[in-house]
């Protein structure tokens, strides 16, 4: 007996030995050849940049990425809490890998591989921010093993907040009318035309489902799907001790629609917004004028632009009628008739009956031409 035990526990040695020497060679193998995640600590993200009006009205938007970013510390805490509900509910607890949360994932899939279902990840926020920041999204154990390498370390370099912050103002959350947001703000203004300050529970919800995959969750389009995805997040909310089942049954109960900007909140001019364009390009350059989230106050007057828009085309309508009716080009061809019409003699090699007969129409728009050049006399007279 005491034979069996000296060898079970020899074993034990040479297994532990064995694992902490592949854990070693893992960590000299990949961890040289690892990008310096220092870097983030001087992240200046691409900001849009916003031209005004002389009244403060929005005139135009430039951006690589529309963004807007944010501090931290002026991210409400309802915003944030639902992102760690909804991505890494155990963000503040684990070192960059939830052991738990992998082991979790791991039993799901055995079963989702099995049935044929789509296998589920188990990436935390860091591990989200190590990915979108430094490697790419190449799906292999490589990358997988460099990733939760590089996730402990900025852990050890950066705070739980920091973290948060490059996270929430870096993720793309999906895109309305062609317009794509990068970041919890530029998503605020984007789907409900607000501050983050302003959202609801529902709102912040939403928009806290949107990260798995934005194109599934439209709120025009795939309505339903949204809100189960937002019931979702209020549930794991609620579970996590950040909301009581009050506020979720209310939250629940909210109508999510889209709010886009008021007629009145903007002004447009886009002649006027091009040429300011070329002077931000001519002075910063693209990356000045795209990236640098600049605030631009405009010379634009919106009320004399609104005449000088209507002065000028009430001038092209009356211009348009003191040259009269020109007629029509052609009268139209009945369908039974068009193959007696293609037969007309006129018709090879100009397009058949639609090609009019030579000078059928040009006394008429001779007679036009003297009236319209008769009037314009009148006028300057």
């Amino acid at each position: 007996m005491r034979t069996w035990f000296i060898a079970f526990l020899s074993l034990m040695l040479i297994a532990t030995v064995g694992a902490i020497g592949g854990f070693v060679y893992v960590l000299r193998h990949y961890g040289d050849q690892l990008p310096d995640h220092r870097q983030l600590a001087e992240y200046r993200p691409p900001i849009v940049t916003r031209v005004h009006a002389g009244d403060g009205r929005l005139l135009a938007e430039l951006a690589a990425e529309k963004r807007v970013f944010v501090p931290v510390a002026l991210i409400p805490a309802q915003v944030k809490q639902a992102f760690v509900s909804a991505e890494d509910k155990n963000f503040y607890t684990h070192p960059g890998i939830d052991a738990v949360g992998l082991g979790r994932a791991m039993v799901q899939n055995l079963g989702y591989y099995l049935s044929g279902r789509r296998l589920i990840g188990a990436s935390t926020i860091t591990q989200q921010v190590t990915r979108s920041f430094l490697l790419t999204n190449e799906r292999s154990i490589d990358r997988k093993i460099k990733e939760m390498i590089l996730s402990i370390r900025i852990e050890q370099a950066l705070s739980k907040d920091q973290i948060l912050e490059l996270y929430l103002n870096e993720i793309y959350l999906g895109s309305v009318g062609g317009s794509g947001s990068y970041g919890v703000a530029a998503a605020a203004l984007m789907y409900f035309n607000k501050s983050l300050d302003q959202l609801t529970l529902s709102e912040a919800a939403f928009l806290a489902a949107l990260p798995k995959a934005p194109s599934n969750y439209n709120l025009s389009t795939q309505a339903d799907r949204a809100r189960g995805r937002r019931d979702y997040v209020l549930d794991r909310m609620l579970e996590d001790g950040f909301v009581t089942a009050e506020e979720v049954a209310k939250a629940k109960e909210e109508l999510l629609t889209v709010r886009r900007r008021d007629a009145d909140e903007t002004v447009k001019a886009d002649y006027f917004a091009e040429e300011v364009r070329r002077e931000l390009v001519a002075r910063y350059g693209e990356e000045g004028a795209y990236r640098g989230g600049y605030t631009v106050r405009a010379s634009l007057d919106p009320r004399l632009q609104e005449i000088a828009d209507r002065t000028f085309r009430n001038g092209l309508i009356r211009y348009d009628r003191r040259h009269g009716w020109r007629g029509p080009l052609e009268k139209a061809v009945p369908v039974n008739e068009w193959q007696k019409n293609a037969s007309r003699p006129h018709a090879a090699g100009r397009g058949g009956g639609l090609e009019p007969r030579a000078g059928a129409k040009s006394h008429g728009y001779r007679r036009r031409n003297r009236r319209a050049r008769k009037s314009d006399r009148d006028q300057a007279g």
